[in-house]
């Protein structure tokens, strides 16, 4: 018997990974994207049907597919999108929902939204359990949000609802790639890449093949539940900046540098943090039998050929717009880590 999804959000990083695990597991899919970004050739022959459609229009795209089995909702960010999403009880058979670790504080309160420094960080016993401690919700922030998101889906009982927490998500599609800085560096051939903590942060990160892989299963075994989503032995900034530099072929001299990074955030990574962040994966593989299907150097070598691919014919900051928006010169200012460079003994 045919299952259908409806992924909304499927040109992006996560999208994409999703649509393709669920094709291969026999899955009919509907791609529903704003038209943004195309989806990738090749879906229309293997039966995916496009619709190009505002968040607003859901409802419609289920009535006019005749309702889903499930809706994959990779993008949703509060509790104005939960209600609409909960509105299409009785059409769908269940939901799976990509919310953020993020939402994560630890027993002193301390969260990545409101931290300032190593002072502040959040500080952990270890990797972080579903149980832990969350943010309260609410419209402040960006983890609150996603708060104000789960409370909403979490509390409704209309509909089976599976919500995950990923960390620093990669893939082909990624809006605001972190990846950037190590491969600005080896495109540049930088022979020596300073990186703050010594290199040793330890910031989950997330592959959207694994992530696609836990929503695959989710979608099969429908029930409300609250998943981590991580890679398997998540790599130190020192070994990203390394595996990333070997998909463009360059092998930089790494100079770590005690504590954080100076007022110049010059050796900041987008994964430089002054404790581990790191995410319990064991509640996954209890409760949906998951197993991850990629590591991190495995799938960031697609997420490395897609970005040199994207900057071809164009600056960084023309493709990435978001991503200059938020990072700025901190991205690729070698002038200031020449001097930085210069400066060590």
């Amino acid at each position: 018997m045919s299952r259908h999804a409806i992924v909304v959000g499927s040109t992006g990083q996560i999208g994409r990974a999703t649509v393709e695990s669920l094709l291969a597991d026999g899955w009919t899919v509907t791609s529903v994207h704003r038209g943004t970004v195309a989806q990738p050739s090749g879906w229309a022959a293997r039966g995916v049907v496009e619709r190009p459609a505002d968040r607003a229009d859901l409802a419609g795209v289920v009535a006019a597919s005749g309702g889903a089995d499930v809706v994959v909702d990779t993008i949703a960010y509060d509790d104005a999108d939960a209600r609409l999403l909960l509105g299409l009880a009785g059409d769908v058979g269940s939901l799976v929902v990509v919310s953020s670790a993020s939402v994560y504080a630890d027993d002193a309160g301390r969260t990545l939204d409101g931290s300032t420094g190593p002072d502040d960080f959040p500080r952990f016993a270890g990797p972080v359990p579903e149980t832990q401690a969350t943010m309260p919700p609410g419209p402040a922030t960006y983890s609150t949000k996603k708060m104000l998101l789960e409370s909403a889906l979490l509390d409704d009982g209309r509909l089976p609802v599976t919500v995950l927490r990923p960390c620093a998500i990669h893939g082909p599609g990624s809006s605001s790639p972190r990846e950037i800085w190590p491969l600005l560096r080896a495109l540049a051939r930088r022979p020596r890449v300073p990186l703050a903590y010594g290199g040793a942060s330890r910031f989950h990160t997330t592959s959207a093949p694994n992530l696609a892989e836990l929503i695959r299963l989710a979608a099969a075994r429908p029930g409300t539940r609250v998943l981590n989503a991580g890679d398997p032995e998540p790599p130190s900034v020192a070994e990203i900046v390394r595996i990333v530099s070997a998909t463009a072929g360059h092998d930089p001299e790494l100079v770590p540098l005690d504590g954080p990074a100076p007022a110049s955030r010059v050796s900041r990574t987008p994964w430089s943090v002054p404790r581990p962040y790191l995410v319990d994966m064991t509640a996954a593989t209890a409760q949906l039998g998951y197993a991850p299907v990629a590591s991190y150097a495995s799938a960031v070598a697609e997420t490395s050929a897609w970005l040199r691919e994207r900057l071809a014919d164009r600056p960084w900051r023309e493709a990435f717009p978001l991503l200059a928006q938020y990072y700025g010169n901190r991205m690729d200012d070698f002038a200031a880590e020449d001097e930085l460079l210069a400066s060590l003994p």
